[in-house]
């Protein structure tokens, strides 16, 4: 190739990814608020300093062909500890979890299930599941919604496990069902 065939060639690329870039990223709206979770009070309250999903406001988008007429968004901030932790609303309680993506289900600690309505002692724990501590017993329950800021799905499989389970995990069968999920800079941005 010539040196004066590259230069338009490349200027033509360039040109197409800004674009490009301009259709495919969002606007500032839908990328939501963060609340200091300190400014929390009550059961709702996850810690000092730490910062959750607050409610996001559903969007309606057309910027680009993926675009759905309205889906829900989400923004979680990574913590200092350099984990992603959110404050979610599961069938009208609302627990922490740590976001974990190598988690093929949500994974709820004795005491989450407890406080969402489940009896621990009566659940039936036959499923091995296969944690980095080690190999657990786990039960299986369906969950009627979770909801992280403006992002809600349904009927999403969760496991209760017996032991070793110190903080509620929300793996892919929540993430799984959402539009996308990306991570942008120190932010989880989820989509519906």
């Amino acid at each position: 190739m010539s040196s004066r065939s590259f230069a338009p060639t490349v200027l033509f690329v360039c040109g197409v990814a800004f674009f490009a870039a301009l259709i495919l990223l969002p606007g500032e709206a839908d990328e939501g608020e963060m609340v200091d979770a300190g400014s929390l009070s009550g059961p709702e309250s996850v810690g000092e300093g730490a910062q959750v999903a607050s409610a996001v406001t559903d969007s309606t988008t057309t910027d680009g062909p993926e675009a759905r007429a309205s889906h829900g968004v989400a923004a979680i901030r990574r913590e200092k500890d350099g984990h992603y932790w959110a404050r979610a609303n599961v069938d009208g309680q609302f627990i922490r979890v740590m976001v974990d993506t190598g988690a093929s289900t949500l994974a709820l600690t004795r005491d989450d299930a407890r406080k969402l309505g489940f009896d621990p002692e009566s659940l039936d724990y036959r499923w091995r599941v296969r944690t980095a501590g080690g190999d657990v017993m786990g039960a299986y329950v369906t969950l009627e919604s979770v909801k992280i800021g403006g992002v809600k799905v349904e009927n999403v499989e969760a496991m209760v496990l017996k032991e070793g389970l110190t903080q509620s995990l929300l793996g892919m069968s929540f993430l799984g069902q959402l539009y996308s999920y990306e991570f942008r800079g120190d932010s989880l941005i989820l989509r519906q």
